[in-house]
């Protein structure tokens, strides 16, 4: 015997109206018109014998009986989705669009793009700068590699890396302008990759919360402020993963042997009906390839090179900034 199944387009319009909790939104999303939405939502509801929503104010609310459908409903349509992808975008072509940190996308991903392109050279990337959580919801994002506590829900994410920070300088600024004590960086600008926080962590660190500091520069993220110690412009503070090529290369050094865990870690993340599309799977497996490389290199490891201490804090106070 047959399974009763609701139709499908009812479905569609109960999910969607059920996701924007808005009639109007559900319509906007599926290019039909308001009254259309309703009249499928009529449909369902007949079909089974049930309501689906209640209204409170403005707002759509799902009854007991529509809370209990809709987990069902949205994992089918996603793997509905899951296995379209895997039939229209094949791993070896297509267009993978990848939202990654700037200051991770310019001095780790794309220098090691080459082997990535050797592997799939049919594979075309759309690559952009950003740690904005919109990406990860965005349809035009196929995958992101932010930073961030890992608190993102209802998407899949797994930990790519943590990292710690430390001082670096060019080495023109340090020959000019000593740093050999941490109460030298009083004569430095401090250049700033976020509001303030952590560099305050590493102060705390070292004990030098009470350092009078000179001037500061702030930048919108660690890429800029990097770069602005890159031509000499002050002391920024690079991290364990980004870091590591410049100060192998000599572009810049570490004046000193105190790192300090960073408040995050970077994540790669994706839409759950992104997780088994085949061209996300290869980038996938090629980012945690490349580190794993990347780490087993003598250059790799930073911490253990320049012979760096950790120093964890004691109390979440010492995150706070002063």
């Amino acid at each position: 015997m047959a399974k009763r199944l609701p139709p499908l387009n009812p479905l569609r319009a109960f999910e969607a109206t059920a996701r924007h909790a808005s009639l109007t939104k559900a319509a906007g999303e599926l290019h039909v018109t308001h009254g259309a939405i309703s009249h499928q939502i009529r449909a369902l509801e007949q079909s089974l014998g049930v309501k689906m929503f209640e209204r409170s104010g403005q707002r759509l609310k799902l009854t007991p009986h529509g809370a209990e459908l809709l987990p069902a409903v949205s994992n089918a349509f996603d793997g509905i989705a899951a296995a379209t992808q895997r039939l229209t975008r094949p791993a070896s072509t297509g267009t993978l669009s990848l939202s990654c940190v700037p200051a991770l996308l310019s001095l780790w991903v794309i220098p090691r793009l080459g082997s990535f392109t050797a592997q799939y050279p049919d594979v075309r990337l759309k690559l952009t700068g950003s740690n904005d959580t919109q990406d990860i919801r965005s349809p035009d994002i196929d995958l992101c590699l932010h930073y961030g506590d890992g608190g993102w829900s209802d998407c899949w994410l797994r930990k790519w890396s943590g990292l710690e920070l430390f001082p670096v300088v060019s080495p023109t600024l340090i020959n000019t302008r000593p740093l050999r004590t941490i109460r030298d960086l009083a004569n430095h600008v401090i250049l700033h990759g976020d509001d303030g926080r952590e560099w305050h962590t590493w102060f705390a660190a070292a004990d030098a919360l009470d350092l009078e500091r000179g001037r500061r520069q702030y930048f919108s993220d660690a890429h800029l402020s990097i770069g602005a110690a890159l031509h000499g412009h002050g002391v920024a503070l690079g991290d364990t993963v980004t870091a590591s090529d410049l100060l192998a290369r000599g572009q810049l050094v570490a004046p000193f042997g105190l790192s300090v865990p960073a408040v995050d870690d970077f994540y790669v993340i994706c839409r759950n009906e992104m997780r088994s599309a085949p061209i996300v799977q290869v980038f996938i497996d090629w980012l945690f390839a490349e580190k794993g490389e990347a780490d087993d290199r003598p250059s790799g490891s930073v911490a253990s090179r320049i012979g760096m201490r950790r120093k964890r804090q004691a109390s979440k106070a010492d995150h706070e900034m002063p």
